[in-house]
């Protein structure tokens, strides 16, 4: 990919900062961008590269908090190696996980990443092909400055910095490598799709299934990727015009959430508790939402 000090600025992105997880950053050196957006894209397809082995032989899987939410030696694995390329590159840099304890260095730098080893890890494990690699990482005043997703069995690679816009690198038909500026539906059209979950947790998946009806009041149809990173990218690149998630944690949303602003969507981050304290309880993930939309519908359609 080109460097990111090669993509031309952003417009501007409508968000909540309410609940946007970390203060808007001010002005950013555009070398330390290029060189933070190397670093995740190094790191991301580091982890991705992991993923790309795929071999159900090797998956000892196990289930985290409920039956439809599991953990694979896959998981494991990549995280460590999203890992390596970050303290290898960054080694004063903070990271924070899905699998892993938190890393904090002695003379910790003020940046943290956040990672997502494996985003859809039931889609992983039933070969189907939303599933990725998902990195970002933060400024000491919290707001987000880059983020990489890339899906190795889609070969997409979606990514974002603060200002930069959001961009999508894949290959054309003859197999050459590509990018494209991704802008998603930023106006309302016919046929809107609503992305959205039932979350894992029953008594929630009660509750949400009778609210889906009225949900829908502004959609066609709705989706599920099953992935909310890819969701999110969906929104940037304009396959989905709104998504909607109780249950994710920082590290769901981190990378995919930046990617939707800076590709112009309404971004709504759930409010969590820090990440350096380790993963929030599921009590408190389950009652928090992270939603991205064309900005016509913010507030339409969620709680």
């Amino acid at each position: 990919m080109s460097p990111i000090s090669d993509v031309p600025a952003a417009k501007g992105a409508a968000t909540d900062n309410a609940a946007s997880g970390g203060a808007v950053p001010g002005a950013v050196n555009a070398e330390l961008l290029a060189e933070l957006m190397a670093v995740a894209q190094r790191a991301a397809a580091a982890g991705a590269a992991v993923l790309a082995g795929r071999d159900p032989q090797a998956f000892d899987a196990t289930a985290k908090t409920s039956d439809g939410d599991w953990v694979t030696a896959f998981d494991l694995a990549s995280e460590r190696a999203v890992r390596e390329a970050i303290s290898s590159a960054r080694p004063d840099d903070t990271i924070t996980g899905e699998e892993l304890a938190p890393a904090v260095s002695a003379c910790a730098s003020g940046y943290r990443w956040s990672v997502d080893p494996l985003d859809g890890t039931m889609n992983f494990i039933r070969n189907i092909a939303y599933y990725c690699t998902s990195v970002a990482v933060a400024g000491p005043d919290g707001g987000w400055l880059a983020g990489v997703v890339v899906a190795p069995a889609l070969g997409r690679t979606y990514y974002a910095t603060r200002g930069g816009g959001a961009w999508l690198a894949d290959r054309d038909v003859t197999g050459q490598p590509r990018k494209r500026r991704l802008d998603g539906p930023t106006t309302a059209r016919k046929g809107k799709l609503l992305a959205t979950s039932l979350t894992y947790d029953p008594q929630i998946q009660r509750r949400l299934g009778g609210e889906l009806a009225g949900r829908m009041q502004d959609f066609n149809d709705f989706r599920r990727l099953g992935s909310a990173a890819l969701e999110l990218c969906a929104v940037a690149e304009g396959g989905l015009d709104a998504y909607f998630e109780y249950g994710l944690y920082e590290h769901d949303f981190a990378a995919g959430a930046l990617i939707a602003e800076e590709a112009g969507a309404w971004v709504r981050r759930a409010e969590l508790s820090s990440a350096l304290n380790g993963l929030p309880t599921p009590a408190q993930a389950l009652t928090n939402w992270t939603g991205a939309s064309i900005p016509s519908l913010a507030g339409k359609y969620t709680p």
